[in-house]
């Protein structure tokens, strides 16, 4: 069964096409710099492309993947059963993926506001496949949906509980989706089922996030209301004191639009460093550069307080796990974050780990009582394999 897989960013589009149940990745690709004077386009499948050329919208966008595929891997646009889309906000509503319907568009819009910056513009790869492939059946798969499980005392926040009752405010966290797929993984490596493990997820990219998996599912995370709390992020400030959010207002007379801009777009890595968000140009001037080590180490030494907090709360804990960009290319972060933890049973092994980059493998020692793992994430696949499941059960 021909499946695609859609995420559309604010400004581009990725894409991987799959022939389920046998998890083969027939292509993929990435839409960029979508309404910019000059668009690129990548794709690699039986041919590999990359172009230059000008994409308005999502909607072109979209069209170009879908004409793409018709030229190279397929002869009927119906041959593409299902597509699944990558919604990062679903609320409580949604606890695991779900065939689109009116009802489940209409529950998408009344999150909006929870997540701005994502669920309009996966919202309009929705819409946009809806009448590019009409005969497909369309599934949404929830970044919130794995978080569900956890417990109030994981979930509230310590305000009027009427908040929460009328409002729904609350923490939901993100990146689900990933943390479920290397928790799963996790327990694959470890010969355990899958509901049998208690195991530190953390996953390190320009968002980052962290998720105390307890017997198999979500018990705790770090992203909150918004992916903006938690772990330092690229731009993003991570865990703050409210009250300078609000002396940036009251005392600084700044708009709150402005002070969202500074906690999501120039704080975290980039606002310490005053050089980058990325790993690939800060690491060459770690212990050159004073301000760039400070952001490197201040990453890593929040990242250690989460993963420290989270092993109070699961007690036994079988595993750590890295993924995302920085947690299985960057053996620097995992290094710093796990050092002098062997009171907590932690042993990493320093030469496995620099080993380790961009590939699955163990960095723990054989004598620690913790594992330690990398595990490149694949997102793509877990929401081909949930698409495929609704597909199957739809058709049944």
């Amino acid at each position: 069964m021909k499946i695609l897989v859609i995420n559309c960013g604010s400004s581009s589009i990725k894409f991987k096409f799959f022939e389920m149940p046998e998890e083969k990745v027939v292509s993929y690709g990435i839409v960029e710099k979508i309404g910019e004077e000059i668009s690129i386009f990548k794709y690699s499948g039986k041919v590999n492309i990359e172009n230059k050329l000008k994409v308005k919208n999502h909607q072109e966008g979209l069209k170009l993947i879908a004409s793409t595929l018709l030229e190279n891997e397929i002869k009927d646009i119906e041959e593409i059963r299902g597509i699944g889309h990558r919604v990062v906000h679903g609320g409580e509503g949604f606890v695991s993926s779900v065939r689109i319907d009116d009802e489940v568009i209409k529950k998408i819009e009344e999150h909006l506001y929870l997540a701005p910056l994502h669920n309009p513009h996966n919202l309009a790869g929705i819409k946009g496949c809806m009448e590019i492939f009409p005969k497909s059946i369309q599934v949404a798969s929830f970044d919130t949906a794995f978080h569900t499980t956890m417990p109030e005392l994981s979930f509230l926040y310590a305000i009027p509980y009427d908040f929460y009752q009328k409002y729904k405010i609350r923490r939901y966290g993100f990146h689900g989706t990933s943390h479920r797929y290397v928790a799963r993984r996790t327990s694959e490596i470890m010969g355990k089922g899958k509901y049998e493990i208690n195991v530190i997820t953390c996953h390190l990219g320009n968002g980052c996030s962290i998720t105390a998996v307890k017997n198999g599912k979500s018990y705790d995370t770090s992203m909150g209301l918004t992916p903006l709390e938690g772990l330092i992020m690229g731009t993003r400030s991570g865990d703050i004191d409210p009250g300078v959010i609000l002396y940036l207002i009251e005392g600084l007379n700044l708009k709150p639009s402005e002070v969202s801009d500074i906690l999501n777009k120039k704080s975290g890595l980039l606002g310490v460093s005053g050089v980058s968000n990325d790993f690939r140009n800060l690491l060459p001037l770690y212990n050159k550069d004073e301000r760039v080590t400070l952001s490197i180490d201040m990453f890593c030494y929040r990242l250690k307080k989460y993963i420290g907090s989270y092993m109070a709360v699961l007690g036994n804990v079988d595993a750590i796990t890295f993924t995302g960009g920085i947690g299985e290319n960057v053996p620097l972060v995992r290094e710093k974050s796990l050092s002098n933890m062997e009171m907590f049973g932690i042993k990493i092994d320093i030469e496995k780990n620099k080993k380790i980059i961009g590939k699955e493998g163990e960095i723990s020692s054989e004598d620690s009582k913790v594992k330690v793992f990398v595990i490149p994430t694949n997102e793509e696949l877990r929401i081909a394999f949930d698409t495929y499941q609704i597909v199957l059960n739809s058709t049944s």
